[in-house]
């Protein structure tokens, strides 16, 4: 297998940035950059030396750590050179390697040798992956628990008690004449509905695991002058968005990152929804529908300052059918009867699915019960208890398909099916849990799932 190099750590200026070379030509390159072909680093030591280029001249003094094989994160020769972190240099010292015999590593191609090797599986592979993405703590304590192997460890039992199913069935196939007996075939439908079970439950933590790692795209909409920017600074904490009186302040959409309850939330600021003739507030105005669509939430803002118009009961109507919440804003301008008032023409156009909530987005009072709202449909089945929460989507597919495929062979087996047909489900449920892990991935997959992965790893 080619030797192959990469930048493990960000492109641009550092103080220090690390090379990393992986294959069997590892140390004979690292000789040649440091011009001593004696060299021969104690495993696991870090090194320091003089780097030189094709003419012997010094460009840097580095760190050179070696990691023998199979005792490496890719089970090959590594050596990784800590050097400053100029770009140029970088750029030079990559070019050595490559002039020395080496290859640019592609996306992911280190961990997926260190798979290939038998130093990880697919799901642990996949947890550094998402360990250096994550953008809140509860992310990233997720991708560790996947990346110590514990999604792996809970899959291994269920394989096991699977795989004991399937060997009895293939035996009676191979040497009973008669069918099953009645008692037996009752155990075996109750081991297979157990493991479905399981895998079933496994798929159901992916709600909550997913909102944890990708977290949710909520949209800010309603008419010009109602508060959208004013609460869409509010709940950033700072002036991100211009604020004034005149009515269509803002054409085009703003985003932004927040956290509200380790949930990461992409906001979306959007233009107000009216009917215009202004080309451009036209064109924010579409583009605000289409951010409608697509968002997992909608807060919808309503002013109760003013009376409720045809547009905002046009606005009530395009949220019927998405996850969205009732934001009376700017209650710290009117009494308190007349909130309730407002409040209820509302409720005769809106569908019971939106929550309500009262507030002001100057003064700061509701806030926090519409951040409460915000993730409160999103998060009934999270908690920070101990259990482990399946947060990616090939995963969940995965998991659903096996216990689909063993449920139905649960049904063949009740109605007396022959062997030979019950186990093709199981030997589907058997390699769906295999592909989670990497044993029966294709390699057209392995090559989809690794090329999401950053050069250096």
């Amino acid at each position: 297998m080619n030797t192959i190099v990469a930048l493990a750590t960000p492109l641009g200026r550092s103080g220090i940035a690390v090379v990393r070379i992986s294959g069997s030509d590892s140390l004979a390159i690292a000789q040649q950059l440091v011009h001593d072909t004696s060299f021969t680093p104690v495993p696991r030591t870090a090194h320091l030396r003089k780097l030189h280029d094709q003419t012997s001249e010094v460009i840097d003094q580095a760190i050179l750590t070696y990691f023998q094989a199979p005792h490496s994160f890719t089970g090959e020769d590594v050596v990784e050179v800590s050097c400053h972190g100029s770009p140029v240099l970088l750029r030079d010292i990559i070019d050595a390697c490559l002039r020395l015999g080496a290859r640019m590593a592609e996306a992911g191609e280190f961990s997926l040798r260190a798979l290939a090797n038998g130093r990880m599986d697919l799901t642990e592979a996949e947890a550094i992956r998402d360990l250096i993405d994550a953008q809140t703590s509860a992310a990233a304590r997720q991708a560790i628990r996947q990346m110590q192997g514990e999604f792996s460890h809970q899959l291994r039992p269920l394989k096991d008690k699977l795989l004991g199913v399937i060997v009895i069935l293939e035996s009676a196939l191979e040497f009973v004449e008669d069918d099953l007996p009645e008692m037996q075939a009752g155990s075996i439908g109750a081991q297979l509905e157990s493991i479905a079970e399981q895998i079933a439950r496994m798929a159901a933590t992916f709600k909550a695991g997913y909102l944890i790692r990708e977290g949710l795209r909520v949209a800010i909409v309603g008419r010009p002058n109602v508060g959208k920017s004013s609460l869409f600074n509010a709940l950033l904490g700072s002036e991100r968005a211009i604020v004034t009186d005149i009515a269509g302040t803002t054409r085009d959409q703003l985003h932004e990152r927040l956290t509200i309850e380790n949930i990461p939330i992409s906001l979306v600021d959007t233009a107000g929804l009216r009917d215009t003739t202004d080309t451009v507030e036209i064109i924010g105005v579409a583009r605000s529908r289409r951010t409608m669509a697509d968002a997992d939430l909608v807060v919808a803002m309503f002013d109760a300052a003013e009376d409720a118009t045809d547009e905002d009961v046009k606005i009530l109507k395009s949220i019927d059918t998405v996850e969205h919440i009732i934001a009376i804003n700017k209650i710290d301008k009117v009494e308190p009867e007349a909130v309730r008032s407002f409040r209820e023409e509302l409720k005769l156009h809106a569908s019971a699915r939106g929550a309500f909530v009262e507030m002001s987005a100057t003064t700061g009072r509701g806030l926090d019960e519409l951040r409460r709202s915000v993730i409160k449909p999103f998060s009934s089945t999270h908690s920070d208890s101990n259990g482990f929460l399946v947060s990616d989507a090939r995963h969940h597919d995965l998991l659903l398909r096996a216990s689909e495929a063993i449920r139905n062979s649960i049904e063949l087996l009740q109605d007396r099916a022959s062997e030979e047909i019950i186990l093709v489900g199981l030997h589907d449920a058997l390699r769906y849990l295999g592909e989670i892990t990497g044993e029966t991935t294709t390699e057209d997959m392995l090559t989809r799932i690794f090329s999401t992965f950053c050069i250096g790893k």
